[in-house]
């Protein structure tokens, strides 16, 4: 039998009945990462065993897509064009290389964390500030990426749904469902606690690296609405996916990004976008355990609404 899906109505009230407002005081611009305390990093550490280190990021690639359509800029200021002859080339008095990189994070293609800037309900922040203190001129000057430079070391849970169900990949259009959650706490032996990062793979990358890139117009698959509530409960920090984080085609009218839309303005919840969880998942498989200490570091760009990030799982 198909899972129920939440209706509008249902999903619109999480604003009020999932809402971190003033949790951590009134001028909290952090959210739910606050559950990541001292005591969370330290036993996130005691995970640790082997030493062994696995990246999270997707590489970055600077040509276009059919599901990258602002591919990232990237051209070289200097190259070692003529020095290795000696021929001295330009007027920089040394040797070297010097890149420039500029480009879109968000979006389907960047592994990246939204910042509280990000999204606005009704508008309003996360908090309550009035969404136009993120403006075109001076960028987000609340809720920027700059709360998070100290980074997120908390313990990392995977939930490898395609591993739980047994198939390929979830399919686009489709949600994981919070049941999905539930059915590998109990096949994989671990409960998803306060303060963790939660990271949900649905095997969508795995289909692009079998198929190739397919554009956004398809759909995609993601977290379904129905996991907000568990989200809520169960305190998680971070959560993210190898997924843009919302299912597309959208399945509600008022609220089409309902992860983004009720998780960031209303939750304060820090989401991890674009993540490769192919190699974690496997790493994951090797050894028969699905936790593990994550290690998370936002760039500290001014007044941004999130940072391209290269999270490292360490086993």
């Amino acid at each position: 039998m198909p899972q129920l899906i939440p209706s509008e109505e249902e999903v619109l009230s999480y604003h009020q009945t999932l809402s971190n407002w003033g949790r951590w005081g009134a001028d909290d611009e952090l959210g739910t990462p606050n559950l990541i305390t001292p005591e969370k990093t330290r036993r996130a550490v005691g995970l640790v065993e082997e030493g062994v280190t696995v990246s999270l990021a997707r590489e970055i690639m600077w040509e276009g897509a059919a599901d990258v359509p602002s591919p990232p800029v990237h051209f070289m200021l200097e190259s070692g064009e003529g020095w290795a002859s000696g021929e001295k080339v330009s007027a920089r008095a040394n040797a070297a290389a010097i890149d420039y990189i500029g480009m879109v994070f968000h979006g389907v293609a960047i592994t990246h964390v939204d910042s509280l800037a990000h999204f606005f309900w009704e508008g309003k922040t996360y908090n309550g500030k009035p969404a136009h203190m993120v403006s075109t001129g001076l960028g987000a000057t609340v809720m920027s990426v700059v709360p998070a430079k100290n980074g997120f070391i908390s313990r990392g849970v995977l939930v490898d749904v395609p591993f739980v169900r047994g198939i390929d990949w979830v399919e686009r259009g489709e949600g994981v469902m919070p049941e999905d959650i539930l059915a590998a706490e109990e096949r994989c032996g671990f409960h998803v606690e306060e303060g963790d990062i939660l990271l949900i793979r649905t095997g969508q990358l795995h289909r692009r690296n079998v198929e190739g890139a397919a554009p956004m117009s398809v759909g995609s698959t993601a977290c379904q609405a129905a996991c907000l509530p568990l989200f809520h409960e169960r305190g998680i920090a971070v959560m993210g996916s190898d997924t843009g984080n919302d299912v597309r085609p959208a399945q509600y009218e008022k609220i089409p990004q309902p992860i983004h839309q009720v998780g960031i303005p209303a939750m304060g919840l820090w989401i991890l976008d674009n993540a490769n969880l192919e190699d974690v998942a496997e790493a994951c498989k090797q050894r028969n355990r699905w936790q593990f200490m994550v290690s998370i570091g936002p760039l500290p760009l001014h007044n941004t609404t999130g940072s391209p990030v290269n999270p490292i799982a360490v086993f």
